[in-house]
């Protein structure tokens, strides 16, 4: 039983660490930054068309982040090719 909670915890740690080298996550994380940098300079400038473009915008990243993360989730269940250990040697 501890040794299934171990693997576990050690396959968490593994697809955090995928989440994190993802070039898809940095650039939703980008993108939800410069639109809270846009809402603060309309909360600044005291202009509400650019508070509600940056509030729309950091919804907009996460969700077409979430849409983008399912679709190729969805693309990979679908897939009918099985790669082996053998596939990769050449055999």
């Amino acid at each position: 039983m501890v040794r299934d909670l171990e693997e576990a915890q050690t396959e968490e740690r593994r697809r955090i660490m995928n989440k994190l080298t993802s070039r898809k996550f940095w650039v939703c994380v980008a993108a939800f930054l410069a639109s809270v940098a846009t809402s603060i300079s309309g909360f600044a400038s005291d202009n509400q068309t650019i508070i509600v473009l940056g509030l729309v915008c950091s919804t907009l990243s996460a969700a077409i982040y979430a849409f983008c993360e399912a679709w190729v989730d969805s693309k990979a269940v679908d897939s009918t090719d099985i790669f082996t250990e053998d596939d990769e040697d050449g055999n």
